[in-house]
């Protein structure tokens, strides 16, 4: 019984000791907490129950009001955190990250006049806010007002030239603006062992940007192993959400010379996530003859500052060659100016199904060895222009044990309209 009574007073005396410090945390160490609770342990009603303890000792202090309002529009809230954000701008009306809370969640929440609204104001405060700039030109491209969208991103393209994200949404208005394009590329590959013959290949493709997305049909020619064949080819880019798209694609050749694969397809999931990441998970297709198989890849990206860095890999199954397979490809890019104009290098190993004038040596059971690099250039001319070169070196194992090396160069125009 004495043992018990010792116990009950320390459980009373530690609960006692915990509320007492609880209640006397200042309103800065409630916000810090709240954020932790929201952030890393993703406990919103704890996150909800520190700010209130917060307010109630500082009624004036805006920093948690406005968390509270950011908490509940991701709970999607939207008329509570109306209420937080309201009280925060009627006292202070050009407070900014109530003014971007604000505007944001109503943006999510589909009423794009009232948030147009909000930035209106806060841009009458801050004229050069990125934040504002960008979900404006957001708000703009979900009314489907893509001239206004376009004037303001390219304004704040011009200020921030390293906002990835504005980057990004230049580029999906301007494929919106120029709803056809046409492409016509051409490359030369040369071989200083495998083949004495260099091989040529050539496309021409146009492209309609619909409700839908980017849809395009395209004709290939390619000259290789002394034999001549045509392939033809759809794809497109469904948009699915504001976060996911996809990708999808079909190719045949009449030709069974084995100068393209006989049919070929992919279909892959994008999705871009927060923080400036992209990712990808898909397949590919190809049958040469009567060997068909699967291929599996996934992608992972980072846009920062004015570089996107990336990395891919392709698993080939075993019940396709001797052994499972796996190719890998990493990618830097530079932008200096928009979506179109940019610097990238790239190093791998392997061959992937992508390669458009390499694919054609996946039709080979066995494991070969192969290391990769590559340069590419491209850059808007005019406004409706964009150019585009590349070069490549493979030092590719070809037979066993023997290797060869593989120089490619290209260069594609496509015209917007």
């Amino acid at each position: 019984m004495q043992l018990n009574k010792y116990l009950w007073l320390i459980s009373l005396l530690f609960f006692t000791t915990t509320i007492y410090s609880q209640t006397n945390l200042s309103s800065d160490s409630l916000l810090i907490l709240a954020r932790n609770a929201a952030f890393r342990q993703h406990n919103y009603a704890l996150a909800k129950q520190y700010l209130h303890q917060g307010i109630q000792q500082s009624p004036g202090y805006t920093d948690l009001w406005v968390f509270m309002g950011r908490i509940n529009s991701w709970e999607k809230n939207y008329d509570s955190a109306a209420y937080f954000f309201e009280n925060v701008l009627q006292k202070s009306p050009g407070y900014e990250d109530a003014l971007i809370g604000y505007a944001t969640m109503l943006y999510w929440n589909n009423t794009y006049p009232k948030a147009l609204a909000i930035c209106n104001t806060g841009l009458q405060f801050h004229p050069e806010s990125a934040s504002l700039l960008l979900l404006k030109s957001k708000i703009f491209v979900a009314q489907q007002n893509y001239d206004s969208a376009y004037f303001i991103i390219r304004k704040l393209i011009h200020q921030k030239k390293e906002m990835a994200a504005a980057r990004a949404l230049a580029g999906n208005i301007k494929s919106v603006l120029s709803k056809n394009q046409i492409d016509v590329s051409y490359d030369f590959v040369y071989f200083d062992q495998q083949f004495n013959n260099p091989w040529h290949l050539a496309s021409v493709d146009y492209g309609r940007t619909t409700s839908l997305g980017l849809i395009t049909g395209r004709v290939n020619y390619a000259n290789r192993f002394n034999e001549n064949a045509l392939q033809f080819e759809v794809e497109s880019y469904p948009h699915i959400s504001k976060i996911f798209y996809s990708y999808i694609n079909a190719g045949y050749t009449g030709n069974n010379n084995g100068v393209f694969p006989q049919w070929r397809g992919a279909f892959s999931l994008y999705a871009n996530l927060p923080k400036s990441y992209e990712a990808e998970m898909g397949v590919r297709y190809l049958q040469f003859g009567n060997s068909p198989t699967w291929l599996y890849t996934a992608y992972a990206g980072k846009y920062y500052k004015n570089w996107l860095f990336g990395a891919r890999a392709y698993i080939i199954p075993s019940n396709y060659t001797s052994k499972a397979g796996v190719s890998y490809n990493a990618m830097a890019r530079y932008y200096f100016g928009g979506a179109y104009d940019f610097v990238g290098i790239s190093a791998g190993y392997g061959i992937s199904p992508d390669d458009r004038y390499n694919a054609v040596l996946l039709d080979n059971r066995a494991n070969l060895v192969a290391y990769k690099a590559g340069l590419l250039y491209r850059k808007t001319i005019g406004k409706m222009n964009v150019l585009s070169i590349d070069a490549n070196w493979v030092n590719q194992e070809y037979l066993p044990n023997t290797k060869g090396n593989q120089y490619q160069a290209g260069v594609s125009w496509m015209f917007r309209f």
